[in-house]
């Protein structure tokens, strides 16, 4: 694959898991960079399974709960990141989400973006971890433009399963350059993770900038400017400074923004009209109102969904979806 001057564009790999916390407080950094970048670099997603088929299983589900939703709000506390009021339990498996999420990839990537964000707020807004494909369908059913038909299909497909197994094997053979990272400022550098057979997996998130003239990978969770250094080191002149959108434009064009995405990405009076305000732990999270229609936080007629300029929404709760194979 090259561009039209004939060389390979820069190539931006993202490891990360749906459920996973920190990858959730770094989309403000990563949404940004991705619409700065857009057009002019390759950007892949690797779906690493965060919550694995051969981990053991918590002796005490409740402790485990109580003290990962300790963890959570530690971790929202250095992102700033939306957490859900009360997390009914840890992810049982990262499967069934990152098989939904590669198959909406099928169906460009705009919907691929909308599908991931409701996985992500399936745990972090409402506290319900999409953890089987049934939570995992219902997440985003409704969602406008999504065929939810061709995506259950997909997802249940042998080829949507090989190429999930592909990240996962991927995930696992990290460059070498962090197999030892300085701990530095960060509150997670994003040294490599052990597995259980004794190898090594990515950090979540980790972000590798790669061209033909090296590779800089980004660890953990990190500052705006260390990517943007990062794409400059190999293609030097690239600008990638966020791209401020107008509160209405960029609330169609994201359809939901957490309050350090909406300081980072839009610029003007907010909120704009029509918005509507789902609370959350650590903050609010602000919805398209297309986007609201169909939302879980607001099919559930949560006290905590807040219509800016009318009444409340609520919708009755789809029925769980077919199953599909995850092993």
């Amino acid at each position: 694959m090259t561009d039209e001057t004939g060389r390979a564009p820069l190539e931006v790999v993202e490891y990360t898991d749906p459920l996973c916390p920190w990858a959730w407080g770094s989309e403000p950094v990563f949404r940004g960079l991705r619409a700065a970048l857009a057009g002019r670099v390759h950007w892949r997603r690797v779906y690493c399974i965060l919550f694995d088929h051969d981990d053991d299983p918590a002796p005490d589900a409740a402790a485990e709960t109580a003290w990962y939703s300790r963890y959570v709000e530690n971790i929202s506390g250095h992102t700033h990141a939306p957490r859900a009021f009360r997390l009914s339990r840890v992810a049982a498996s990262s499967w069934p989400a990152s098989l939904v999420a590669k198959a909406a990839e099928l169906q460009g990537p705009d919907v691929a973006e909308r599908v991931l964000r409701r996985l992500r707020e399936s745990v972090f807004v409402l506290g319900e971890p999409a953890d089987t494909p049934a939570l995992a369908l219902s997440a985003v059913r409704g969602m406008p433009g999504l065929d939810h038909e061709r995506l259950t299909a997909d997802a249940a497909s042998a080829a949507v399963l090989d190429r999930v197994r592909a990240d996962h094997a991927e995930a696992r053979r990290p460059v070498r350059e962090v197999l030892s990272v300085p701990d530095g400022s960060s509150p997670h550098p994003g040294a490599v993770k052990e597995t259980p057979d004794g190898g090594y997996r990515y950090a979540l998130p980790t972000l590798l900038v790669r061209s033909p003239a090296g590779v800089r990978p980004v660890p953990g969770w990190r500052p705006y400017e260390e990517y943007t250094s990062a794409v400059d080191a190999l293609e030097p002149g690239l600008q990638a400074a966020p791209v401020r959108l107008d509160p209405a434009e960029a609330l169609a064009r994201y359809r939901s923004l957490t309050e350090p995405e909406r300081r980072l990405l839009t610029d003007g009076p907010w909120p704009p009209a029509g918005a509507v305000r789902v609370e959350t732990g650590n903050g609010p999270v602000w919805l398209h109102s297309e986007e609201a229609e169909t939302h879980p936080a607001v099919r559930r007629s949560s006290p905590a969904v807040l219509r800016q300029g009318s009444d409340q929404h609520s919708e009755a709760v789809p029925p769980n979806e077919t199953p599909f194979d995850v092993h």
